[in-house]
């Protein structure tokens, strides 16, 4: 059994989270350079089963794509092309970099700790992951 990896790609960081084998529980994995994706994910897809990386797709509230789409349609397109079989999947991201600031706060985090723009971004692609796993979760 694989797991879902979900990504909040950026312009200058990308947030990474994983799900358990099981597809239970979303993980916050790292957040490493844009610049760094793509090793970072070749290591990982050969030390782990993957059965569907998720990415998230910043919306507007009119449903519009959001300005960010430059950055990440062509991360897309080049990642389709690498990764030809391996299924990838879209997730509207419309207000997670708030959500996770919030979370932050819920859960103690120090205010010095909670600006540090890399585990906003790592917590962002978990609530991705989460959203993705509870909607699931209510489509069966």
């Amino acid at each position: 059994m694989g797991r879902v990896l979900s990504i909040d790609y950026g312009k200058k960081r990308v947030g990474l989270a994983v799900t358990d084998p099981l597809k239970i529980i979303a993980t916050r994995l790292t957040t490493v350079a844009t610049d760094d994706i793509w090793t970072y994910l070749a290591d990982y897809f050969a030390r782990e089963e993957v059965d569907l990386v998720l990415v998230g797709y910043p919306m507007q509230l009119n449903n519009e794509p959001s300005e960010a789409i430059r950055y990440i349609n062509p991360f897309l397109k080049k990642f389709r092309q690498i990764y030809k079989d391996m299924p990838l999947q879209q997730m509207d991201e419309r207000f997670t970099s708030k959500m996770a600031f919030q979370t932050m706060i819920d859960a103690g985090v120090k205010k010095k700790d909670r600006q540090n723009k890399e585990t906003i971004d790592g917590v962002s692609a978990t609530i991705i992951l989460q959203s993705y796993l509870e909607e699931k979760k209510y489509l069966k």
